[in-house]
């Protein structure tokens, strides 16, 4: 099976991370699978997305010519557009990391990443945060991103692919998060 793991270059796709997205929310699927194979949070607007992927192309995975996975690429500048990040950019700007603020650091937000459950146990998950490496290593000190800590099995994937947690927090609905990040450069050192 070929699946091709690249930045997004049609804005066709942007429909079809939508249609994966729905398929992944919390009210869209049962407690069981969100316990067992994960979930997402943040529901985008077409419009989001789009303005998004003009600042910073997201990546995408794809099987025969269907958008099968991806991993949203959020700069700060949006960090005022999903109520529901708001709690996590709050933290960004308070959390000390090496010495500083972890926003004093040039980072991105990975913003979302799933997975389409027919293909997960193959590696696509860890082939797109390898792509988004690839893609922003040079550009970025830090990718950030927060996990609901009940979602284990995000956790766990984050992990496996060298993040880590460095805060944990409670948002208004009692919801706890756990703030994660890779170092694409020695950020101790910048």
């Amino acid at each position: 099976m070929r699946i091709d793991i690249s930045t997004i270059n049609d804005s066709q796709n942007l429909y079809q991370i939508l249609s994966l997205q729905q398929k992944n929310l919390p009210h869209n699927i049962s407690k069981e699978e969100a316990i067992e194979q994960g979930f997402v949070t943040v529901e985008h607007t077409l419009d989001i997305l789009k303005q998004m992927q003009n600042a910073e192309p997201s990546v995408i995975a794809k099987h025969n010519n269907e958008v099968i996975g991806y991993a949203l690429v959020m700069l700060q500048q949006f960090k005022t557009f999903i109520p529901v990040l708001a709690p996590m950019f709050q933290m960004i700007d308070q959390i000390d990391y090496n010495g500083k603020k972890l926003s004093a650091y040039h980072y991105f937000v990975m913003g979302q990443v799933c997975i389409d459950k027919n293909y997960r146990g193959l590696g696509i998950f860890d082939k797109l945060y390898f792509k988004l490496k690839e893609a922003y290593q040079n550009k970025y000190q830090l990718l950030i991103t927060e996990v609901a800590k009940r979602n284990q099995r995000s956790i766990k994937a984050h992990q496996r692919v060298g993040l880590k947690t460095i805060h944990e927090y409670s948002d208004d609905r009692g919801e706890v998060w756990e703030i994660m990040i890779r170092e694409f450069r020695n950020a101790s050192r910048q």
